[in-house]
């Protein structure tokens, strides 16, 4: 990201740390001197401040846990210091007073260690080897959360119950009279030994779920119940669920399917679904799907623990992937690891034969791309007053490859070229993760950002009235609400997957209904001349590509996707090719507009989106379409699930040669009569030895 995004909060910080450094510095010298005032007031602002930057934004004080002056150390000093005040001040009996409450203290301390060691054994009898979603399981005694502040959060609970020990300590060196400070003590003692005691009931036999080989007996008793056929298996990084989530719809058609996840964070990125999820965050657990009736996997990226997937011998497995392109990374040589490479239609079956990376071409089996069924056909040129352009780059990737994205050598230009007709709305919609990998990308999209928020200021018109926003914001709560499940703030996994169970009715069928009820809101709710810059979840890209007469992107799945409508597009090529080059180099451009980093093409390409008979893509587009997707008869959807049966018959096939080798291999037991008739003929009693 630009580095002006990061300059107030590194501000913040450096502010909070200084602030912090100096209270404490300000308690040593007050405590040493003493002075009894500034001794005071420093000791009760640095627990305030540590207190609440611990509450708002612990962020803010990561540094210092870096370097090992995390809350525990920096309470510890605080107590210290205040200990040392207490004897530098006349009128405090250090026998009679300061020891007992030294003495008080360490109890204090005592018991918070004690509470800890209590929170991570109740962490640990939370912690099952397993996470489920959608599925049943309150058989394994699952049960809502202890408090967070005692559970989970150490600085929290030290902070929080040190207040009145702080407090009381303070008052005894501001009154001299020690009485204040075995109250305060005496409370922090008394609220954190009952927080304590508290916390300890989780560990008793009501409140324990089941331990590891009770619940994988579990799972094996729900999935013989359950009987799944086909699973999509998913592993990744925080950003990259979107890869699995645009396969739902279409596994959710499927009989019997199920979600196997590796990472127990990817289990709440799922999108609402009513699939069942099983994750498995241990290979040891993941293998009892291997005596399931789990015929097949569908694999929509390549992670390092797909490896461990692949060696369960009784599954066939399937490559995906999540969207296709004439990028290298579509046609990876890791592809040759599945049973089979699914692709979209006959271009991606080309793009292996010339990558050479060794997938066979009878592996190779096209299925077109189901989950693009949403997207509506051309229906021709704009018949409003406004022609609006889907301006959608992909991100830089991991090479840095200035071909990647168009956003760092062209996007400026794209954009300004759009803004200067006043005919357009323009719909930008960058990659998520956009500048993650190299710094000139995040600025690039800030400055786009800047360009089409200025322009806006520029443009006037009627807008819609606040009922649209009304009708919105009611759609939104209305789809969230299906979408979503509100958790409390103290919610762990275990309370999780108690709420989220079985779901009820067809709940994918409401949200289905519901996404279409709140597109058309969110579309009537902007006035048609907006720019509108889109980089949340909603609107999806399929719903942007229906209310777009234009899409202009780079080499990506987007092109792919976006030829499903047979509408116009452009790609931007800041390869460094030559454009006859660059159209032979990737076949997707074939049938579109090529521009160059300084976007003169533009105009011209408005003109052909206005004007059809300009425009000398149609039927290249046509063909290029079924090139990349294949056929539309039969549909998409009826081959990808042809193709889910067919590879789940070899999985039947490869089991009953299996069985039968090994009934083969394994020799029958001999009758007691054959055994005696063998004796009986004269065979020596020797070889009985």
């Amino acid at each position: 990201m630009p580095s002006a995004g990061l300059a107030p909060r590194r501000i913040a910080q450096l502010s909070a740390l200084l602030a912090m450094f100096a209270l404490f510095t300000a308690q040593i010298v007050s405590a040493l001197l003493p002075n009894i005032p500034v001794f005071v007031a420093a000791g009760a602002a640095g627990l305030v401040l540590d207190t609440f930057l611990q509450y708002r934004d612990p962020g803010l004080l990561a540094p210092l846990s870096k370097v090992r002056f995390d809350a525990l150390v920096r309470q510890l000093l605080r107590d210290m210091l205040i200990l040392v005040g207490l004897l530098r001040i006349d009128g405090i009996d250090p026998l009679r007073e300061q020891a007992p409450l030294l003495v008080a203290l360490i109890a204090f301390y005592a018991v918070h260690f004690a509470c800890q060691a209590v929170s991570v054994l109740v962490r640990r009898t939370r912690t099952l080897p397993i996470v489920t979603r959608n599925i049943d399981a309150s058989a394994l005694r699952l049960t809502a959360s202890p408090p967070r502040i005692l559970a989970r959060r150490q600085a929290h609970r030290l902070l929080t119950f040190s207040l009145p020990v702080t407090a009381g300590l303070l008052l005894t060196a501001a009154t001299k009279d020690a009485v204040w400070g075995f109250v305060g003590v005496g409370a922090g003692l008394a609220l954190l030994f009952l927080g304590t005691a508290y916390l300890a009931t989780w560990l008793l036999p009501k409140k324990r779920a089941k331990n590891e080989q009770q619940v994988m007996e579990w799972l094996d008793g729900w999935l013989a119940e359950y009987r799944p056929t086909t699973a999509m298996y998913f592993s990744g990084g925080t950003t990259s669920a979107y890869q699995a989530n645009m396969w739902l719809s279409t596994l959710s058609q499927l009989e019997k399917p199920l979600i196997v996840l590796r990472e127990r964070f990817m289990v709440q990125k799922i999108d609402a679904t009513d699939v069942p999820v099983i994750c498995f965050p241990k290979v040891s657990t993941m293998f009892s799907l291997e005596n399931s009736t789990l015929k097949m996997m569908l694999h929509p990226a390549n992670a390092a623990k797909t490896s461990q997937v692949l060696r369960i011998p009784t599954i066939k497995h399937a490559f995906i992937n999540h969207g296709e392109s004439d990028k290298l990374s579509s046609c990876n040589p890791y592809a040759k690891a599945y049973d089979e490479v699914w692709v979209a239609g006959p271009a991606a079956r080309e793009r292996y034969a010339l990558a050479e990376v060794g997938v066979e071409d009878k592996d190779i089996v096209e299925v077109g791309r189901p989950q693009l069924a949403p997207i509506r056909p051309y229906a021709g040129p704009p018949t409003g007053a406004y022609t609006t352009v889907l301006y959608a780059p992909t991100w830089e990737g991991w090479d840095g490859n200035p071909g990647n994205t168009s956003v760092v050598l062209a996007g400026e230009n794209i954009v300004r070229q759009l803004l200067a007709d006043d005919k357009v709305r323009l719909l930008y919609k960058p990659h998520p993760m956009t500048g993650s990998v190299d710094p000139r990308a995040g600025a690039a999209n800030e400055r786009i950002k800047a360009m089409i928020r200025e322009a806006n200021t520029k443009r006037s018109g009627a807008r819609p009235g606040p009922e649209a926003a009304a009708e919105l914001a009611r759609r939104t709560a209305e789809l969230d609400k299906l979408t979503s499940t509100s958790f409390r703030a103290s919610a762990d996994e275990m309370e999780r997957m108690l709420l989220q169970g079985t779901p009820s009715g067809d709940r994918e069928a409401a949200i289905a209904e519901a996404t279409l009820a709140w597109e058309r809101a969110y579309w009537a709710s902007f006035p048609e001349w907006e720019h509108r810059i889109i980089t949340e979840a909603r609107p999806a890209i399929f719903a942007c590509f229906n209310a777009s007469d234009l899409l202009i992107s780079d080499v990506s799945s987007v092109v792919s996707d976006w030829l499903s409508s047979e509408k116009p597009y452009s790609v931007a090529n800041t390869s460094g090719l030559p454009e006859v080059a660059f159209r032979a180099a990737f076949p997707t451009v074939s049938a579109g507009v090529v521009l160059t980093p300084k976007a003169d093409g533009v105009p011209a390409l408005l003109e052909s989106v206005r004007n059809p008979e300009k425009d000398r893509f149609t039927q290249a587009r046509a063909e290029l379409k079924e090139q990349l997707l294949g056929p539309s008869d039969p549909p998409s959807l009826v081959r990808f699930d042809l193709a889910v049966k067919a590879l789940c018959a070899k999985a039947d096939d490869r089991r009953t040669r299996m069985d039968s080798r090994l009934a083969d291999e394994v020799p029958s037991p001999r009758k007691p009569e054959e055994s005696s008739d063998e004796l009986s003929e004269g065979e020596p009693t020797e070889a009985l030895a």
